[in-house]
């Protein structure tokens, strides 16, 4: 990467949050919605968890088991045939009756708060509809709720409760725009053709290769364009989550575009309005082109920004490589990438919401425990360097460039011992070292005198006692590293100016 003549610290602050008599009244146009501040509490957090888990984890398939509702139903896919072997046919066990079976037996909203705080996430929540249209509030206008049905519990209650108990910020995903056409309702054979409906789960019958279509950029839109009806109760749903539970983040799955520009306007003006009105310092989050930029807060998908990005941003990921909610090939990722992934985000202004995918009985398996914890025990000693940081003149140096673009995270390989990451907080600047190299040497290039035109007095290094001994040069600022490492991963150098 290129570096520059570098001097003093670059804040990034962001503007402040309206006073109470300044308070803004949105409108439902886009003009008016570019009023929207991120509060400086998102840019502070850096690190949030929330969770895939619904009537989709019941089937225990393999693979990417949130999309088994769709899947289940297309003839070619290994979920489908997994079904046939396992449940039966599509028309004589459809994905309605999973429903029954998703009890949540072992759910226990105080255990995933008492976790989601321990791993060190400033915020969480669920995912409270995803894509097969089954909400997972008490809802008037679905009646496909987990209240009403299945578990018999209102979970984005039961969280929200558990959560802001424990001094976090409460989220809920939606991702209900991509109900339109995700049932085959005009594909006959399947219980979704049979049953297709008005009230239905699976929704109106609809061309059976409605939601297929792509734009230019390979986006998933749809033809034809949804209905009145729909778009009614999308609005309506995402009404009851703000005046039922007031997250202090809402998210949004992509797709939304299909949605007509007046239902958009009206719901973000609904959100903000409903914020404003209860004081609530509110982030409404949305991935590109489905919301104007300035409207909210941009979030990628398994992505990352390439650079420093003036504005505070969102990557959400999950911590297995290959599915959002429970399959039984589920693998996670390494403590060290989950950690390093969270220092690059956090390096460029960014900040991570880690999905993890609970047990369809309501437990977290022990491996994404164990990552969690991990996490939360790295952060304990080093989040310093990560909670209420801003980003530095350059985010980092290192060979490793990170891959950009809608899922380029899947493609990613993670970092090598030659990677830095800076960040700074009151003043501080802090070099954090991806990598332990076993010379036993650690040069940063970007603060050699030729490069950095400022004193360096001491060098400390976060979780170690005894003094760190270094050197300056023309070419770095040369750290020779203990014997002892202060922890397992990510390793902070805190640089006294």
């Amino acid at each position: 990467m290129t570096l520059f003549f570098l001097s003093g610290f670059c804040s990034c602050e962001q503007k402040s949050i309206p006073t109470k008599k300044e308070i803004k009244h949105f409108e439902a146009n886009w003009e008016s919605l570019k009023q929207y501040e991120c509060p400086s509490w998102f840019q502070d957090a850096k690190f949030g968890i929330y969770t895939h888990w619904g009537v989709y984890s019941v089937p225990q398939a393999e693979g990417k088991s949130d999309w088994y509702g769709h899947n289940m139903y297309t003839s070619w896919h290994p979920n489908s045939r997994f079904h046939k072997e396992k449940y039966g046919k599509p028309n004589e066990f459809g994905y309605k009756d999973f429903i029954p079976m998703f009890t949540a037996d072992k759910f226990n909203a105080d255990e995933w708060a008492d976790l989601f705080k321990e791993a060190g996430a400033q915020f969480a929540g669920p995912a409270g509809e995803h894509a097969d249209g089954f909400s997972m509030w008490k809802s008037k206008v679905n009646p496909w709720n987990a209240a009403d049905m299945g578990p018999k519990i209102d979970v984005v209650a039961a969280l929200e409760k558990a959560i802001r108990k424990r001094d976090m910020k409460y989220v809920v995903s939606l991702h209900h725009s991509w109900l339109y056409g995700w049932y085959p309702t005009g594909q006959e054979g399947t219980d979704c053709f049979e049953e297709a409906g008005e009230k239905s789960l699976y929704g109106k019958k609809l061309p059976a290769s409605a939601w297929k279509v792509k734009d230019s950029k390979g986006f998933y839109t749809v033809d034809p364009m949804p209905d009145q009806d729909f778009e009614d109760v999308w609005l309506a749903k995402v009404k009851e989550v703000v005046d039922g539970y007031s997250p202090d983040l809402l998210w949004f799955d992509n797709r939304i575009k299909i949605l007509s520009e007046s239902v958009r306007q009206e719901m973000m003006a609904y959100a903000y309005n409903h914020a404003a009105k209860n004081e609530q310092e509110f982030v409404l989050t949305f991935k590109q082109p489905d919301f104007p930029l300035g409207t909210g807060t941009v979030d990628l998908e398994r992505a990352r920004m390439p650079e420093i990005y003036p504005d505070p941003w969102l990557t959400d990921n999950s911590i297995s490589p290959n599915t959002w909610s429970y399959s039984t090939d589920l693998k996670c990722y390494s403590e060290n990438r989950l950690i390093d992934d969270l220092v690059d985000i956090v390096s460029k202004n960014g900040c991570l919401l880690l999905n993890v995918a609970p047990h369809p009985d309501g437990s977290i398996p022990q491996a994404q425990q164990d990552r969690l914890r991990a996490m939360g025990k790295w952060l304990k000693l080093n989040g310093e360097a990560i909670y209420k940081s801003r980003p530095w003149f350059i985010y980092g140096e290192g060979p490793t460039e990170t891959k950009t673009g809608h899922l380029a995270d899947q493609k990613f390989n993670g970092f090598s011992e030659e990677d830095i990451r800076f960040t700074t907080r009151d003043g501080q600047l802090y070099a954090i070292a991806l990598g332990w190299p076993e010379s036993g040497k650690l040069p940063i290039k970007s603060l050699s005198k030729n490069l950095y035109n400022e004193q360096i007095k001491s060098v400390e290094l976060i979780g170690h006692t005894g003094k760190i001994k270094w050197t300056r040069t023309d070419q770095a600022l040369e750290i020779k590293l203990p014997e002892t490492k202060p922890c397992e991963h990510a390793f902070v150098f805190q640089i006294n100016i």
